[in-house]
């Protein structure tokens, strides 16, 4: 495919299905574990829920260096500057490397800490510790992944990555009932299993993508010239990616003030809350399988000034995602109740869950407009606007619903219809931002205009 020629409709489509199939069986990788999870104890269930916030760091550095390394490699494959194509390539691995050991260390020592002030039982911690531990000791093995997986993606491979994730669920839905309840001489580990099944299965993607990236006709370019660090590069790295990984970091802050508001009804409304958020993740892949592709698509028409190819993109887009939620709100309504009970037999986690589910789906419809604007944005290399959407959905709304929500005494129901209507007022301005941007900074001569 010629990303700065075809027609901009089928390269959505090429470029997000398999991206979407891709971060299909991401999440079924994660739901797996939930299902598991809760055959544990509806205990275990509610820690591996309250894991997520303090796992979500490593997801965010994760999403950061995708961004980072896909507009910056797809940019300079744009401007068909292949030498710094290469650079940002090999630098994008390096700082991969160091921000996973300050990971580590800060998961290592201060996960406990996070359990504590979602105000999670001793037994819950401990459970939660089990796994957290795990994970954090092979974070690099994430990040790497999607640091040399990020020159595929610039280029508009989306398909290799979707077999690595196709790849990974399999090997995880083999080994998680295994290692977690044990088989012939492997002894049963729980919910320590469940974080050394993840860590095999991210053993084997970092195998598959590096194999596949050393037979890229751009790496057969790669010399020693390129390997050598360069400050330049690092710095642009640095800005392009550390608004994003902060940014979206602070969905950790608002994860963790939803977990506290939702665990005074205690930790089974604790854990159907968490099977909701999983279900609500499947919900989401369509458009961020989109938004793969258009991270892609703009970074490098963008690059080559073809704007109005740009704004074509992100308009595209933003119908075909609507028109996905709008089914999908339907049917999560109606099947919400059944949905959560695949996930645990217990009355109160299914009526929570399934409460859940049925207000989540009245805002499912607000959430590509949120995140396809900070595509745009991140492939325009103007992430700061996206870190700045970042901290008012993911730390400045959470603190909003919650003020408002002790302030009234909210309910588990109402809380969370304060976060439906305070969601669709950020998700309106941030449309209305994100078009007057294009209007006044691009236009149709194919000039930057700086007012």
């Amino acid at each position: 495919m010629n990303i700065l020629s075809d027609d901009i409709k089928k390269l959505i489509k090429k470029l997000a299905v398999p991206a979407m199939i891709g971060t299909l069986f991401q999440t079924l990788y994660n739901i797996v574990d939930t299902f598991f999870a809760g055959k544990i104890s509806p205990d275990a269930l509610s820690a591996l829920s309250k894991s997520f916030p303090v796992y979500f760091i490593i997801i965010a550095t994760s999403i950061g260096v995708t961004v980072a390394g896909t507009s910056l490699i797809g940019n300079s494959i744009g401007e068909k500057n292949e030498k710094n194509s290469l650079f940002y390539f090999s630098h994008i691995i390096y700082f991969g490397i160091l921000i996973s050991i300050i990971i580590t260390f800060f998961g290592l020592n201060y996960s406990g800490d996070i359990f504590k002030l979602m105000g999670s039982s001793e037994y819950v911690r401990n459970l939660g510790l089990q796994y957290t531990n795990i994970i954090f000791s092979g974070s690099i093995l994430f990040i790497i992944v999607v640091a040399v997986n990020s020159l595929l993606h610039a280029e508009g491979d989306t398909k290799t990555y979707r077999n690595v994730l196709i790849l990974s669920f399999l090997i995880n839905i083999i080994l998680n009932p295994i290692l977690i309840f044990g088989f012939l001489f492997i002894p049963a580990m729980g919910m320590k299993g469940i974080g050394i099944s993840t860590l095999i299965a991210q053993s084997v993607a970092l195998i598959i993508v590096l194999l596949k990236v050393l037979k890229n006709d751009r790496i057969k370019k790669l010399t020693k010239e390129f390997l050598f660090p360069k400050f330049y590069y690092f710095k642009n790295i640095f800005f392009q990616s550390m608004p994003i990984i902060v940014s979206i970091c602070g969905y950790s802050i608002a994860a963790g003030i939803i977990f506290t508001y939702v665990g005074l009804s205690g930790e089974y409304a604790t854990a159907g809350y968490g099977v909701g958020t999983r279900i609500e993740q499947v919900v989401l892949l369509p458009i961020l399988g989109i938004n793969t592709a258009i991270i892609t698509i703009i970074a490098q028409n963008f690059g080559a000034r073809n704007f109005e190819r740009v704004k074509e993109a992100y308009f595209g887009a933003i119908k075909y995602a609507l028109i996905i939620m709008l089914i999908c709100s339907v049917t999560v309504f109606i099947f919400s109740n059944h949905i959560t009970s695949v996930f645990s037999n217990d009355p109160t986690v299914i009526e929570y869950g399934g409460k859940y589910l049925q207000i989540s789906a009245f805002v499912l419809t607000a959430y590509p407009i949120f995140f396809l604007s900070n595509g745009f944005f991140m492939a325009l290399k103007k992430s700061e606007y996206a870190m700045i959407s970042n901290f008012f959905r993911n730390v400045l709304n959470p603190v909003t619903v919650f003020y408002f929500a002790k302030l009234y005494d909210a309910s588990f129901a109402q809380f969370f219809w304060i976060w439906v209507i305070i969601n669709w007022l950020f998700s309106t301005g941030y449309f209305l931002f994100t078009f007057n941007y294009m209007r006044l900074k691009l236009n149709k001569s194919g000039a930057v205009v700086n007012p």
